[in-house]
């Protein structure tokens, strides 16, 4: 499939037009904690610093291949309902998710459903379908909808006698012993509706997510099989239910009838353990998370994500509806936010160093020509097409000339790294990026030149090989900044913040 500019550009004027007239100016707003992937919470207190950027390096790679993918550039690619059923292992449809080996470096706690189940989900601005891992209920269980009330005080009753030891110190035996420990069980939760297979939803909202033909009997769900870019797949079923929110304050928020994946399969693949249990998907689409979150808390959301080597109990946020910080808002530069959904994209038309424009093809930065940048908090090191990446590269690695260099290699994709020792960073131009508008992002040097193991920095930039592909601002780079998103305005703001 190939990317059509015209009609995606209709489709952000449609929906910034729907939400101009339909969403209610945001009377509150809600703070959600991003909990970081190297938390003590998932790594259990030990990091290897170098294996730990191996693991950005990897991930990275997978996920601009799916969002090239997704967009249409390159070859495979169809984002089409499937017409006829294939053989699972057949199904050639590549999903950005939060899945250990596909992405998501942030991740949010959240209860599904009523009453509510814990998970840990990684927060996803390249995905606009949230999902968990799921158990389905057992064959000799009865229909969920014949004995709602009935499951729904067991389910109650359970969660209270065991509500004090859903914590860490949950013994071996417990975790064993409680299939819907870390996973979602929809058959626990009252508020939980399965989304048929014969119903117009099926058939055409979620056909982008892959929603499969097949339908023996109308009431039968409304399954989905995907596969992706490191050849594992995942398969579920569709349905609808509650979300709790914990918001930073102690407080809680519920959202009714979100759209939810269940997935009970996933194959050739690292998949999510209890900790780590499924995606919120923060990529727009009609009838998404951020779609439900934009009806009750306004058009817009926001992020700030702190130093990426500030202690790992300092938490990042995620705030859902406007953010009212006086001094962010009157230090917050604006461009055109361009959505080609579930991404969000920015018109750049340069890049300085040292307030010098360097030479780029304007192709590079162009989404009509197979090009364009997107904002993107699931990749960690920002990448450049070819055509500006090496002029970039040249650029910085010319104060450098005197430090001593060590294999980059070993630090994956990265191409200089040396010892910094004696290195002062007062050295390094300043890079900016400038997009439609007039807007300028100038990050501080330490998210270009970056810590990558003790007493070693990089040029913390890849590069993009070829001439089409699109560029990604990743989280590194957008790091001690506010980022805020508005559809309504269709902009994106960005403010310096130490993000506390």
């Amino acid at each position: 499939m190939q990317w059509n500019i015209t009609n995606m550009f209709k489709v952000s004027i449609l929906l910034t037009s729907l939400l101009l007239f339909f969403l209610p100016a945001p009377v509150h707003g809600t703070s959600l904690e991003l909990v970081h992937r190297h938390h003590d919470r998932f790594t259990g207190g030990e990091l290897d610093r170098v294996e730990a950027f191996k693991g950005f390096v990897q991930r990275d790679s997978a996920r601009r291949l799916q969002i090239n993918q997704r967009l249409g550039i390159g070859a495979g690619y169809d984002s089409r309902r499937k017409a006829t059923e294939t053989d699972p292992s057949e199904v050639e449809m590549p999903l950005l998710t939060g899945r250990d080996l596909g992405i998501g470096e942030y991740f949010v706690e959240v209860k599904v459903g009523s009453p509510g189940q814990r998970l840990w989900l990684a927060a996803d601005t390249g995905s606009e379908f949230t999902w968990f891992n799921a158990v389905a209920k057992e064959k000799n269980e009865a229909p969920h909808k014949r004995h709602k009330k009935k499951r729904a005080r067991r389910a109650k009753k359970h969660h209270h006698k065991g509500s004090k030891k859903h914590t860490k110190k949950k013994t071996k035996s417990h975790k064993k012993s409680d299939p819907c420990n870390g996973v979602f069980c929809p058959h626990k939760s009252h508020s939980f509706q399965s989304v048929s297979c014969a119903s117009t939803k099926c058939k055409v909202d979620l056909s982008e997510l892959f929603s499969l033909t097949n339908c023996p009997k109308p009431s039968d769900p409304c399954l989905y099989d995907i596969s992706y870019a490191d050849g594992s797949s995942a398969r579920g079923f569709f349905g609808t239910d509650s979300i709790t929110l914990h918001r930073s304050n102690g407080k809680h928020e519920k959202l009714h009838n979100v759209t939810v994946g269940c997935t009970t399969e996933m194959l050739d693949g690292v998949n999510f353990n209890e900790e780590t249990g499924g995606i919120l998907g923060l990529g727009y689409a009609k009838d998404s998370f951020i779609d439900k979150a934009g009806s009750k808390y306004g058009s817009q959301f926001s992020y700030c994500l702190v130093d990426h080597l500030s202690h790992r109990d300092v938490p990042s946020y995620l705030t859902l509806g406007g953010h009212h910080k006086a001094k962010l808002m009157a230090e917050m530069k604006k461009t055109d936010l361009v959505l080609f959904p579930p991404f969000y994209g920015v018109n750049v038309v340069g890049i300085s160093i040292g307030n010098e424009m360097l030479k780029i093809p304007p192709h590079v930065w162009d989404f009509n020509g197979q090009g364009g940048t997107i904002v993107d908090s699931g990749t960690t090191l920002t990448a450049l097409l070819t055509p500006a990446y090496e002029p970039v590269f040249e650029a910085l690695t010319k104060p450098l000339a005197t430090v001593k260099q060590v294999i980059a290699q070993e630090f994956g994709a990265l191409d200089f790294c040396f010892e910094n020792e004696g290195f002062d960073e007062i050295v390094m131009p300043r890079l900016a990026f400038h997009f439609s508008g007039g807007a300028r992002f100038e990050p501080p040097v330490k998210s270009y030149i970056i810590d990558v193991a003790p007493q070693v920095k990089c040029i913390g930039i890849v590069q993009v090989m070829g001439e089409t592909g699109v560029s990604v601002i990743g989280n590194i780079m957008q790091q001690n900044h506010l980022w805020e998103f508005d559809f309504a305005k269709s902009t994106v703001g960005f403010a310096p913040s130490i993000c506390t």
